[in-house]
C-alpha cells in the first residue's frame, strides 16, 4: 500500500468513499481485506450506493436469491451472510490486520463487538437500540428477515446486520444500518467515531484512497465482482 497518512499510534483509519457502484464497493473492500497486513492499522470504511442493489453471501445460491428481491444487480459479497437491499441502508466496512487484537476474537466476539459498538452510537443519538439475545429467523437466507444473536434491534425489528470474512490476510466485516427514521448519517458516523470500543482508537486518522488502490478495486470489480462467472459461481 501507498500514501500511508501520518498516524498517532494505535490509530484506525477513517476512510470515507462516498456513493459507488455495487460491484466496486465490494471489490474495494474485498481490496482492502488483502492489503491491510501493509497499513498494519484497521480501516474503517463508510461508503453509500450509486444505485438501489443487493449483495449476497459468497455461499448461497443465486437462483434462490433472484426469487427472493427484485431488486437489480445482484452482487456477489466477500464474505457470508444474507441478502441484503441496498436500497435505502447505510452501509461501512471494517477491515483489520492479522495480529490486531480484533483479529484474534472469535466470529461470534467479533460480531459482537462490531455490533456494540454500533448499538453505543446509536444510542448516543437518542435511538435506543439494542442487540438481541437470541436467534429468530423467519426466512432463511435474509439478512434483515428476523435475526442473529446480537443483531442490532430496535423496537424488536432488526435494523442493523453484518457479515464477516478471516482469513490469513485479516478480517473484513461487511455492516448495513437500516437507519431511523429522522437520523442524520454524518450525525452517526460522528458518534462511530466517538464511541470507546475496546481495541478501537484512540484516534482516527482520515485517509484519502490512493489511486492505485482505487484502480486495483476497479479492475477486480470488472473482472470479479461485475461478472456472471463470479455471481452466478453457485
Amino acid at each position: 500500500m501507498t500514501d500511508l497518512p501520518t498516524m498517532s499510534p494505535g490509530g484506525w483509519l477513517r476512510l470515507d468513499t462516498g456513493p459507488g457502484e455495487a460491484a466496486f464497493n465490494m471489490a474495494l473492500d474485498d481490496v482492502l481485506l488483502s492489503g491491510v497486513a501493509d497499513l498494519a492499522r484497521p480501516v474503517l470504511r463508510f461508503y453509500g450506493w450509486t444505485e438501489p442493489a443487493a449483495t449476497f453471501g459468497y455461499f448461497q445460491h443465486v437462483a434462490e436469491i433472484e426469487q427472493a428481491t427484485t431488486l437489480r444487480p445482484l452482487i456477489r459479497r466477500p464474505t457470508g451472510g444474507g441478502l441484503v437491499p441496498h436500497d435505502a441502508d447505510w452501509t461501512y466496512s471494517v477491515a483489520v490486520p492479522p495480529g490486531h487484537e480484533w483479529y484474534g476474537l472469535s466470529a461470534i466476539d467479533s460480531y459482537a463487538r462490531m455490533h456494540g459498538w454500533l448499538a453505543a452510537a446509536l444510542q448516543s443519538l437518542g435511538v435506543p437500540a439494542v442487540l438481541s439475545p437470541e436467534c429468530r429467523r423467519e426466512v432463511p437466507g435474509q439478512c434483515f428477515a428476523g435475526y442473529e444473536k446480537a443483531d442490532v434491534l430496535l423496537q424488536g425489528r432488526k435494523i442493523a446486520g453484518a457479515a464477516q470474512r478471516r482469513n490469513r490476510d485479516g478480517l473484513l466485516i461487511q455492516g448495513s444500518l437500516q437507519p431511523p427514521r429522522g437520523l442524520d448519517r454524518d450525525a452517526w458516523q460522528e458518534a462511530m467515531l466517538r464511541m470507546p470500543v475496546p481495541g478501537v482508537g484512540p484516534d482516527f486518522n482520515a485517509w484519502d484512497l490512493p489511486a492505485p488502490l482505487r484502480e486495483r478495486a476497479r479492475a477486480l470489480a470488472a473482472e470479479r465482482y461485475a461478472t456472471d462467472r463470479h455471481n452466478r459461481r453457485r
